[in-house]
């Protein structure tokens, strides 16, 4: 799944269902593009994949699995643009940060669920 009229759809329903706090689905829809994504994406999307098992994790009160899923996922997404294929990672990647500070934080939940926005 190589080709950008391919790639970005699935990218795009990925995000979709991210937004839509269907976190084990977009996971789902990205590991299918990840798995015949060029080298150049892999990183990015992977990156994507486990922040959707992050917040799967947190969701579910699973504080060490949030960690380490976000853990990974963070350091995946920090080398990809601020716009990537149509998607605002850096807008995610700072929303993230902002979800996860329960972890270094206790009690600091109230922040509000990341979204991923699509960009024209």
């Amino acid at each position: 799944m190589n080709q950008a009229d391919e790639f970005d759809p699935e990218l795009r329903r990925g995000a979709a269902l991210f937004n839509a706090g269907r976190y084990f689905e977009a996971h789902e829809a990205w590991e299918l593009i990840w798995r015949g994504a060029a080298d150049a994406d892999r990183t990015i999307v992977q990156g994507l994949i486990q922040a959707a098992a992050a917040m799967l994790h947190r969701e579910r009160g699973n504080p060490r699995g949030a960690e380490r899923l976000w853990r990974k996922a963070r350091a995946k997404l920090e080398s990809a643009p601020e716009i990537y294929r149509g998607l605002a990672i850096g807008e995610l990647r700072i929303a993230l940060e902002r979800c996860f500070i329960w972890l270094d934080r206790p009690g600091a939940t109230d922040e509000p669920l990341p979204a991923l926005r699509l960009c024209a």
